[in-house]
């Protein structure tokens, strides 16, 4: 399609703005409301006033989703082939061979990066948030079957217990009241009254609702029960009430891990029969249904999690019997230059959730992939979701598969050295500006560069947009206006601007943005706000 064809495609309206109104002024505020008509490897296309098509790279990438680059011709290729042959879309509840073919080739894959021959059996889902929505439920649904099981193991000591003191073979001692909490010198301290005290213990244990684990900072999606997980509290607080509570574990603390876990731990009370007495027991609770962690904290701020905090979580939720769910939907499918970037860390889920890219940024579809070791095959049963598992998106992710794959994985190992490039200008760039440049972080294909709080600057404007929330999103509308230049603010750390672009990043536009950066660099160091607005379309 030429300039000229997309214009004319695209008459002007008087609609009213219905959707989400609210949002595209914000977008205004900040020069970032343009609409794309065309999106092509690493670059995306607007129109100016004239219909002149204006060309911008995109180091947004569609939030991680297109690491192939927009509109890849094989995918697209694919995607024609499929839906001119008539693929069905809608056939659920039937077989889904193409759906098995890609869980199958997932666990290649996993299994070589974990050295590993334990298959993960996968559910399959339509977006991210979904995934973790997947992932949590099973995890409380694993929890309350063995919380069942635990009740049951326990009703039955009880049982046993009740009938050797009935046959005079075991005694009520002193020490199994005070085990239970009793007074052993008080009247009534017979079996039944210990029973009811254990019971009534344990109850209250059985009612706690599930609490999860996860990092601050970490973002998990914006659904009723993900947004529970997902740090920011802007984005946590309006729905408290809706969906299972958090306890969130400072970065890089281990420490931290002890401290929780003293904080909620509880200990069920067994009885059973040693050598004629009654004896009280204490059981482990499983406190927390299980612990959610990104190996890159995407909107977080592009925090990478070190290794060895990594084998402390891992070392922690093996001794008190807690799931790890880790959460790669941004940072998986090759970004980092790996299928999982947890793997380059040494850490190993017991839940993966993968997304994004497994669409090829043409599908919408995401993947849950439980452990062996920790699947329910019940969840099957209770758990469905329209779209997912159709041939269209799994032939489409297992396309996406076989490029990454393709040559001894040649992506992978494109994705890590783009990367490295990447990574080199941009501490370059924050090597000359030390004053402004906080930090750069992440790895292969996801970085991340924060800069320093500008609320206290000489620039009304920089301060104001600072104290607005607005301050990545005015940097971001200038570097689209001025440099062509698209990327975003990451979601809860607004002073840090992302660059996820895809694996066909050239040196030329890894040039384009040295040099905006150092433009928005050199406006914060001379405090020169007012050029910002300059950068921006009339």
């Amino acid at each position: 399609m030429t300039p000229t064809d997309s214009a004319a495609a695209r008459p002007e309206t008087t609609e009213p703005e219905l959707a989400e109104p609210h949002l595209r002024a914000v977008l205004d505020t900040a020069g970032l409301a343009v609409e794309y008509v065309r999106a092509q490897d690493n670059t995306l296309f607007w129109l100016d006033e004239d219909g002149t098509e204006i060309a911008v790279t995109d180091f947004a990438g569609g939030y991680g989703s297109v690491l192939l680059g927009h509109n890849r011709p094989e995918i697209v290729e694919r995607a024609r082939e499929l839906l001119a042959s008539g693929t069905p879309v809608h056939a659920q509840f039937s077989s889904h061979p193409y759906a098995n073919r890609l869980a199958a080739e997932l666990n290649r894959i996993v299994g070589r990066e974990l050295d590993t021959d334990e298959p993960y059996f996968a559910i399959f889902g339509n977006s991210g948030a979904e995934a973790v929505e997947a992932a949590i439920k099973h995890a409380e649904m694993d929890r309350g079957m063995r919380l069942a099981a635990l009740r049951e193991e326990l009703a039955r000591h009880t049982a046993s217990v009740r009938a050797a003191v009935a046959a005079g073979e075991a005694k009520v001692t002193s020490r199994a009241l005070a085990g239970a909490g009793l007074d052993a010198t008080a009247p009534g301290g017979d079996f039944e009254t210990l029973a009811a005290e254990l019971e009534r213990h344990n109850a209250e244990l059985f009612a706690r609702p599930p609490l999860f684990l996860s990092l601050e900072g970490g973002f998990h999606g914006k659904l009723a029960a993900s947004v529970q997980l997902t740090h920011n509290e802007g984005y946590r607080a309006p729905f408290k009430a809706l969906a299972a509570q958090a306890r969130f574990v400072p970065r890089e603390r281990p420490e931290a891990l002890k401290e929780i876990w003293a904080e909620e731990r509880g200990t069920l009370r067994d009885v059973r029969v040693f050598e004629g007495r009654v004896e009280v027991t204490e059981r482990e609770f499983p406190a927390f249904c299980a612990f959610l962690v990104e190996p890159i904290q995407g909107e977080g701020g592009i925090h990478v999690l070190s290794e060895e905090f990594a084998a402390e979580i891992q070392r922690f939720c093996a001794s008190i019997g807690c799931p790890v769910i880790v959460d790669e939907i941004q940072s998986g499918m090759g970004r980092t230059g790996a299928l999982l970037a947890s793997a380059q860390i040494g850490l190993r889920g017991d839940y993966y959730t993968l997304a994004k890219t497994l669409g090829g940024g043409i599908a919408k579809t995401s993947v849950m992939l439980v452990r062996q070791a920790w699947y329910r095959e019940e969840f099957e049963i209770v758990h469905s979701s329209t779209f997912a598992k159709d041939s269209f998106s799994c032939h489409i992710a297992l396309k996406v598969l076989e490029l990454l794959e393709a040559d001894g994985g040649a992506a992978y190992r494109r994705a890590a050295e783009r990367g490295d490039a990447l990574r080199r200008t941009l501490e370059s760039v924050a090597a000359d500006f030390p004053g402004v440049v906080k930090e750069v972080r992440g790895r292969g294909l996801m970085l991340g560069v924060e800069f320093h709080d500008q609320s206290g600057s000489a620039s009304p404007a920089l301060r104001e947009a600072a104290a607005g929330g607005l301050f990545g999103y005015v940097l971001a509308g200038h570097l689209l206006h001025r440099h062509a230049i698209r990327t975003f603010p990451t979601a809860s750390a607004l002073n840090t601007l992302r660059f996820e672009p895809s694996l066909l990043l050239s040196d030329a536009e890894i040039a384009r943005l040295d040099g905006g950066l150092r433009d928005v660099c050199a406006i914060m160091r001379d405090a020169a706000g007012e050029r910002l607005a300059a950068g921006r379309a009339g």
